[in-house]
C-alpha cells in the first residue's frame, strides 16, 4: 500500500466514510481556535464516551477510560488493557497550540484616533501572512478574585472582526525593497480594534470606547490584560478546498489535524486494548515543547505513577519499566509537497497529498540535529501493522538536506527509551493563517493511529 494515490482504487463506501469523518474534523478545528477550546471539545467528546477524571478514582481495572487535564491546555486519555502496564503502552502523541499572535500584557493604546492592540507573535510565522485578513480574538481573563471571563470576538457571524492593516502599493516603493522577514516587522503587528471616540472623553477617548465596550460584554478593566491569555488568530470556520472538494482548508491543521484524528482513534475503539491504549494532547510545541503544559513537562509521567499507583504498582522503577516498553507514534504533520516549490524537496522522499498517512523515521535540521531517529526494528514493525490493515502511507523527509527542517515532540519521548516515529498529515501552506490537507490523508491516518493502538 506504499505511497498509492488513495482516491484512485477508493470504494464509493470508504469516500462516503471519509467525508463524513472530514465534516466531523471540521468542526473540531473551526470550534477549536485555541488549545482552551480544544481541551473543552475534547472533554465533552470523551465524556460522552464514558471516560472519567483519573483524579476521583482509586483503581483501575482492565477495560477502564480515563483521562486527566493538566492547566486546561493539555489532555491525556487512557483506555486499560489486559496487560500491566510495565508490559508498556501504545501512545497516541499531538499538539494543539498553532502559531498564532498573542495579545501583550499592556497592549491597548490609542494612535491618530484609531485604538490598537500589541501583539507578540508565537511560534514560526511569515509575519506579511498576517495583515490585511479578518482575524478573532479568542481566549480567557483571569481577575483578580480568580473569575475567569472567556473571551471571543469574530467568531460569530453577527460579530464584527479586527485585523492589521498594510501598506497601499501606491506608496510602497521602499517597503518592497525589504526582504520577506523584514517587510512587516513584528511590533508592527498591531491589531485595529476601533475608530469611534467616546463622547465627553478628552484623552484617548477611541481607547476609552473600546474600553467602554469591552466593560459592557465581558466585564472586565483594562488592568486585566495583566492576567489574560488573548490569542489572535484568522477568522471564519474550516472550509472545503478545490473545486472537487478533495481538501479542506483551515487555521490549525498544524497540528490539530493529528490530534483530532489521534483522539477519534482512541474513543472509537469499542473493544478492550491488550495494550493501554493512550492519547496526549500537548501544548508549546511551536515554541520548544517547554512550561508546565509542554511535552518536557512531568504532566505525563505524573499520570501514568497514578495509573500505576491504581494498579498498586506505583515504583520509580515500574514508571521506568513502562516508559520503556512503551511504543508511540509522535502525530505531527508533514510538509506536503507543492508542485509550485517543488525545488526545496527530494522528490523521491517528499510527503505527497492524497496518499496518505506519513512517517518520518527523522526529523530536525540538515545534519539531522535536534531529531528523533527511529530504529529500523520500530520502522519495521510499524510497516507490518501498516500493511496487515491495508493503509496506504509514505515515508518522508522535511525538504532537502540543506534546505532546512523542523522538530517535533518525538525526541522529547525518546529520552525515555521509548520508540518513537513521527506519523501524520501532509500539509500545504505549513504555518500559514489558511493551511491545506487532503480529505483521504486525514482518514487514512484516523485509520493508521486506529490500526496502531489494536496492534
Amino acid at each position: 500500500m506504499y505511497s498509492k494515490n488513495i482516491w484512485k482504487d477508493a470504494t464509493q463506501e470508504k469516500i462516503n466514510a471519509m467525508m463524513q469523518f472530514c465534516e466531523e474534523y471540521k468542526t473540531y478545528i473551526t470550534m477549536g481556535k485555541t488549545e482552551r477550546l480544544c481541551v473543552a471539545q475534547t472533554l465533552e467528546l470523551v465524556k460522552q464516551k464514558g471516560y472519567q477524571d483519573l483524579n476521583a478514582i482509586q483503581s483501575v481495572q482492565p477495560g477502564d477510560k480515563v483521562y486527566l487535564v493538566n492547566k486546561n491546555k493539555n489532555i491525556v486519555l487512557f483506555h486499560i488493557g489486559t496487560k500491566p502496564l510495565t508490559e508498556g503502552i501504545r501512545v497516541l502523541g499531538a499538539h494543539i497550540d498553532s502559531p498564532r499572535l498573542d495579545i501583550k500584557q499592556n497592549p491597548l493604546y490609542e494612535k491618530n484616533d484609531f485604538a490598537l492592540l500589541d501583539t507578540h507573535y508565537y511560534g514560526g510565522v511569515k509575519k506579511y501572512q498576517w495583515v490585511t485578513i479578518p482575524l478573532s480574538i479568542c481566549g480567557v481573563v483571569v481577575k483578580k478574585d480568580g473569575t475567569t471571563i472567556d473571551v471571543m470576538i469574530g467568531e460569530d457571524e453577527a460579530d464584527p472582526v479586527v485585523g492589521i492593516s498594510d501598506l497601499l502599493i501606491h506608496l510602497a516603493g521602499e517597503q518592497l525593497q525589504k526582504t520577506a522577514a523584514k517587510v512587516i516587522e513584528g511590533e508592527d503587528l498591531d491589531v485595529t480594534m476601533g475608530s469611534i471616540p467616546l463622547a465627553d472623553c478628552e484623552k484617548d477617548a477611541v481607547k476609552a470606547n473600546i474600553l467602554k465596550l469591552l466593560k459592557e460584554k465581558y466585564d472586565f478593566e483594562e488592568e486585566d490584560f495583566l492576567s489574560a491569555e488573548l490569542e489572535v488568530v484568522p477568522s471564519g470556520k474550516a472550509r472545503d478546498y478545490g473545486v472537487d472538494r478533495s481538501m479542506i482548508a483551515g487555521y490549525g491543521h498544524d497540528d490539530r489535524v493529528c490530534a483530532y484524528t489521534s483522539l477519534r482513534a482512541i474513543v472509537d475503539m469499542e473493544e478492550i486494548p491488550t495494550y493501554t491504549s493512550c492519547c496526549i494532547l500537548v501544548d508549546k510545541e511551536e515554541i520548544g515543547s517547554v512550561g508546565a503544559t509542554g511535552a518536557q513537562s512531568l504532566f505525563f509521567e505524573n499520570a501514568i505513577l497514578m495509573l500505576l499507583h491504581a494498579q498498586k504498582g506505583d515504583s520509580l522503577l515500574a514508571l521506568r519499566k513502562t516508559l520503556e516498553h512503551t511504543k508511540m507514534l509522535s502525530s505531527d504533520v508533514s510538509a506536503g509537497f507543492d508542485p509550485l516549490f517543488a525545488g526545496v524537496n527530494d522528490p523521491k522522499n517528499a510527503a505527497y497529498l492524497g496518499r496518505g498517512i506519513v512517517f518520518n523515521k527523522y526529523t530536525g535540521s540538515r545534519g539531522k540535529s535536534g531529531s528523533n531517529d527511529a530504529n529500523p526494528e520500530y520502522v519495521a514493525w510499524i510497516r507490518e501493522i501498516m500493511d496487515e490493515n491495508r493503509i496506504h502511507f509514505q515515508t518522508a523527509e522535511l525538504g532537502k538536506v540543506d534546505q532546512g527542517g523542523g522538530g517535533t515532540i518525538a525526541y522529547i519521548l525518546g529520552n525515555y527509551n521509548m520508540n518513537v516515529v513521527d506519523a501524520g498529515v501532509p500539509v500545504l501552506n505549513m504555518h500559514a493563517p489558511m493551511e491545506i490537507v487532503s480529505k483521504a490523508d486525514v482518514y487514512e491516518a484516523y485509520l493508521a493511529y486506529l490500526a496502531f493502538l489494536k496492534k
